[in-house]
């Protein structure tokens, strides 16, 4: 991983519809090595996908929860079948294992108060393996989908 490499990173983080002929000119490549490049990189599994952002409001999933889950047993009986649950849950759009308690953070998307409470009851509360489930309302979102920071080196190194 080199300075263009991350500068190629960059460029498709801001704009991942952005041609091989354009990101090879804004990287200051020529289309062939750009190109190889690219195809390295997705190959490596550094770019895992390209996808288009939507606003989630404007098709009527405006209403945004965060749900802490506490399992029974945090074991390799429950979590597996926890987590495939979880996974075919399309509302929950990000899901996290934490250390500690409660067991996992989910972010989660309804219509509204009402659509989220069935949700709940239907899904969320008949998940396996589940003990608890704390609901916070998200008030506001203040940063979402931010790029990753690519200022300085990757890996075992500090980024700046």
């Amino acid at each position: 991983m080199d300075a263009l490499d991350r500068e190629i990173l960059s460029q498709l983080q801001a704009d991942g519809r952005l041609t091989v002929t354009e990101l090879a000119e804004r990287v200051g490549l020529s289309v062939s090595p750009c190109h190889r490049r690219l195809r390295t990189l997705e190959r490596d599994g550094i770019i895992t996908g390209y996808r288009a952002m939507l606003d989630a409001p404007s098709l009527g999933l405006g209403f945004e929860t965060l749900v802490f889950v506490t399992l029974d047993a945090a074991n390799s009986r429950t979590i597996p079948p926890f987590e495939a649950a979880v996974r075919n849950l399309p509302r929950v759009l990000h899901a996290q294992r934490l250390f500690g308690d409660p067991d996992y953070l989910l972010r989660v998307v309804s219509a509204d108060l009402e659509a989220y409470q069935h949700f709940y009851d239907e899904h969320l509360a008949a998940l396996p393996g589940v003990h608890r489930l704390q609901t916070t309302l998200v008030m506001k979102t203040v940063v979402d989908e931010r790029m990753l920071p690519l200022g300085g080196q990757i890996g075992s190194k500090f980024i700046h």
